[in-house]
């Protein structure tokens, strides 16, 4: 089934936010050469889109075909061809989404479009967040986006199920063909009533194993409460033995007669208590006053050996300090020396090197002047060469392009070939001696040797002659006159008078041709840049900078001094500058040392005097307060008192020891806590005891022993069937099984056609080299020189070239099936080299006889001689700006 594609117009959709229209698609070789980031590969986004995509979805796919950052409706319209019938689709997403298909059979919208569309190229409705090309059909197989170039992958299941119909129709039944066939169908059946496509259980199975299950539980149930039910009756008898024991215990008067005497015991407990309490605190003050007089003379005596040791420290410090600051003023007065003249020598570098700058802008502009001069007359002469390049320019314009020059020649070459065929079959006359009196139509004859094409009529005097040519030239003159008519008309149009000059004029133009690319060089040559000027090169850039210049731009030539000297000069005086920057660094070294060697002595000795003043201020603040005076005898008096308080709270905690509060009203909380318990227990033992007796009460009269009997057979049955249904599906798992693997056995045989059909190219790449297939249809690797290599060792390129090649066989595979099918490559052929490219080119040229082929590139030198196949991706608000401007 012959496909073609004859025009796409995209708007709104991704990058192309503008129309953008690709007309004239012929049904073989058609070449779209474009740079990088022009939408090559946006096209082809579009075209699965308006094929494969649903309109009414707005899954993650959908959502990515609206330009970045607006929300508009996307739109594609693709017009196209099925065996000879024009078909067209127009589909919108997202924003007022629609479908419209256009065919033979009317027009349709909505969902049956789609389904119109699905059942025109063998796809399937696509659900996935992403879309999968396996969804696609044949054509999802055969559009190849960039990255999918690479991947040398098995076909997805629509093609698979395709191309396995069409293999065993070539290679001959499976398994008996039609037979195989049958019994498989209702193997299949019988399989999915107990399996599901993934191999899990599903209904027959499912049912036999929940109703066993049931049982199962059924009789868990009933045996449960069976038991629970026995050990009802043992727990309701332990209970009730158990309460007897505690009524017996809450009867009994001893813990409440223990009670009422720890109650007068707590009474004298408390008196004890608050006696302790009281020898305490006695005991606390006495202490507190000993350890405060105690304190106050242990700090006198540190602060008299504070006081004398910064004495001494400050003493020292000022000793060393002394011998250190002669030094540090002498440095200092050297450190102002080194900088005076460091200022001197700096003023004296700048006054040199402001000389040195001074002659190197004199220079500097001698030279641009030089430069402008070189740039003028550079220009003039350009303008001699612009002047020629327009004349050779007018002289390529006449150029008559090269598909008018074919009709031309056309034309000339059916000229000569109706002219051959007429003068064969033309009659031919010879007069002899005196013709004057013979006429020929009515017209004199003007000739002795005549050939006539046509019935013409002699006359001789009175009499006539009617000569009748064989009629087999009439078509051929008439041939001839429409060929001179239609040449006539076209030379015409161009504004030429013979096909002699329509070929001189293009000769003239091949050779203005080649004298403008010489002048375009010459020009380029006359443009170099300049940095003098700061002048880019092109000769735009020198026409830009002659603009910007006056007419008459000039300044004059200035005297330059003796560069060389200046800068000698500069360099002196630097070095002198950086001599003085280190004796200056020097001495600045040495103040620092001698300060960093006094700064911590100042800081000792800061720090020692504010401890002698700290000491000394301390020392009188304690002789100043009035325990000073007479402390030894307030001390000795202290220590007595602290010793009668010890002896006095020594005697209270005996007597407290006898009667503890604390032990007494934990003993009764006690005797309490434990009748409380017993009381709740009591109560506790009386309400499960009832509640026992409730569940005795209602399952007793239920007749669980019979229903356990019952449940025990029930699930024997259930057993019994799910053990039958299970052997059932193993069967019918182990026959399909076993029919599955004979098939692969046998499908073995059905690499053959797609690997002769494949071979046919790839021995053009890869002589001697077969081809191994998967299960799957999928390419797994070849084998050469008798070595097995797996598609993934090979190179990027082969494996670039065996994916195009492969799919191509699978092509012509389903071609032949009479499926609708073209080939899309988005810049293929990346990784190859310019021998296998060259071959790959030729191989597509001859597919492209047979099916539609569309090569979207931006690798112009590598598809420059196929001229004929080219197109050019059109964007309709451009060119309407264009045509507007012309």
């Amino acid at each position: 089934m012959s496909f073609a594609i004859r025009k796409v117009r995209v708007e709104q959709f991704r990058k192309f936010r503008a129309p953008l229209t690709l007309d004239g698609l012929g049904s073989g070789l058609n070449i779209i050469i474009e740079p990088n980031e022009t939408g090559k590969s946006t096209l082809l986004e579009a075209l699965r889109a308006a094929f494969f995509v649903r309109h009414n979805t707005r899954n993650q796919l959908a959502q990515s075909f609206a330009p970045y950052g607006e929300a508009v409706g996307p739109e594609i319209t693709v017009a196209f061809e099925v065996d000879g019938d024009e078909w067209s689709v127009q589909k919108r997403f997202l924003r007022g989404p629609s479908i419209a298909v256009t065919g033979p059979a009317g027009r349709s919208q909505g969902d049956e479009a789609e389904v119109r569309l699905n059942d025109l190229f063998g796809a399937v409705r696509d659900t996935s967040r992403n879309g999968d090309i396996a969804n696609y059909g044949p054509l999802g197989l055969l559009w190849v986006a960039q990255t999918e170039a690479l991947a040398v992958s098995a076909p997805g299941h629509i093609v698979r199920e395709t191309v396995t119909s069409a293999l065993e129709t070539e290679v001959g039944s499976i398994l008996g063909g039609e037979a195989y066939q049958k019994v498989r169908d209702r193997v299949d059946i019988q399989y999915q009533k107990y399996w599901s496509p993934s191999g899990q259980k599903r209904e027959l199975q499912k049912a036999a194993q929940e109703q066993s299950d049931r049982a199962a539980e059924h009789l868990r149930e009933v045996s449960e409460r069976l038991v629970v039910l026995e050990r009802t009756f043992s727990e309701r008898d332990n209970l009730q033995l158990r309460l007897k024991v505690l009524q017996r215990e809450l009867q009994d008067e001893t813990d409440q007669v223990e009670r009422e005497n720890l109650l007068q015991s707590l009474e004298i407990a408390r008196a004890a208590g608050q006696i302790l309490k009281t020898r305490q605190a006695e005991q606390d003050t006495a202490k507190a006053k000993l350890q405060s007089l105690e304190d106050l003379k242990v700090r006198h005596q540190k602060a008299v050996q504070a006081r004398d040791k910064a004495t001494l420290s400050v003493d020292d410090i000022k000793a060393r300090r002394s011998r250190t600051t002669e030094a540090l003023i002498a440095a200092r007065e050297k450190s102002i020396e080194a900088r005076n003249a460091l200022d001197l020598a700096r003023k004296t570098w700048q006054e040199a090197r402001h000389r040195l700058e001074t002659a190197q802008t004199a220079l500097l502009q001698n030279q641009r002047q030089a430069a402008i001069k070189l740039a003028r007359q550079r220009f003039e002469d350009m303008l001699v060469l612009e002047e020629k390049s327009q004349n050779a320019t007018a002289f390529v314009a006449l150029k008559i392009p090269s598909a008018q020059m074919a009709v031309l020649e056309a034309c000339e070459q059916e000229k000569m070939k109706a002219q051959a065929v007429v003068n064969a079959g033309a009659t031919r006359l010879v007069f002899r001696g005196n013709t004057g009196d013979i006429l020929l139509d009515g017209m004199p004859v003007l000739t002795d040797d005549l050939a006539l094409t046509r019935e013409t009529i002699l006359r001789f005097g009175s009499a006539e002659v009617l000569i009748s040519p064989s009629k087999a030239t009439l078509s051929a003159d008439e041939q001839f006159l429409m060929a001179t008519r239609k040449q006539k008309a076209l030379l015409d149009e161009l504004g030429v008078a013979d096909i002699d000059a329509a070929r001189a004029r293009n000769e003239n133009a091949h050779e203005a041709a080649a004298t403008l690319r010489v002048l375009t060089a010459q020009m380029e040559a006359l443009a170099p840049a300049d940095e003098r000027i700061d002048l880019a090169s092109g000769k735009d850039a020198l026409r830009l900078f002659i603009s910007t210049l006056g007419k008459n731009e000039s300044l004059p030539v200035v005297e330059i001094p003796d560069i060389a000297l200046l800068q000698r000069e500069c360099e002196e005086t630097e070095i002198a500058v950086s001599r003085a920057e280190g004796a200056q660094n020097s001495a600045i070294e040495v103040q620092r040392d001698l300060e960093l060697r006094d700064t911590p002595l100042a800081v000792s000795e800061a720090q020692s005097v504010s401890e002698l003043g700290s000491a000394t201020a301390e020392i009188n603040n304690i002789e100043e307060r009035p325990e000073w005076k007479g402390l030894e005898v307030s001390l000795e008096q202290a220590k007595q008192q602290a010793v009668h308080a010890s002896v006095l709270l020594s005697d209270a905690e005996k007597n407290a020891s006898v009667y503890d509060a604390l032990t007494i009203n934990k003993k009764i909380e006690t005797l309490d806590s434990r009748r409380k318990t017993a009381l709740d227990s009591r109560n506790q033992l009386e309400k499960e005891i009832a509640r026992l007796e409730g569940i005795i009460q209602s399952e007793g009269g239920l007749g669980l022993a019979d229903q356990k009997i019952a449940a025990d057979e029930e699930l024997a049955r259930a057993r019994a069937t799910q053990t039958r249904v299970q052997q059932d599906a193993d069967t019918y798992k182990l026959l399909r099984e076993t029919l599955e693997n004979a098939r692969r056995e046998t499908a073995s045989k059905f690499v053959s056609p797609v690997t002769r059909r494949a071979k046919r190219y790839i021995d053009r790449l890869l002589p001697d080299c077969d081809l191994t297939f998967s299960d799957d249809l999928g390419l797994t690797g070849i084998k050469r020189n008798e070595t097995e290599e797996i598609c993934g060792n090979l190179s990027r390129g082969t494996q670039e070239q065996l994916a195009v090649l492969t799919r191509i066989a699978f092509a012509e595979l389903l071609l032949e099936q009479g499926k609708p099918v073209s080939l899309i490559l988005d810049d293929p052929f990346v990784y190859s080299d310019d021998a296998r490219l060259d071959t790959m080119i030729e191989i597509l040229t001859e597919v492209s006889e047979k099916m539609q082929v569309i090569v979207l590139t931006c690798r112009d030198r590598a598809f420059r001689h196929l001229t004929d196949a080219r197109l050019v991706m059109s964007d309709e608000f451009n060119n309407g700006l264009m045509e507007q401007s012309i």
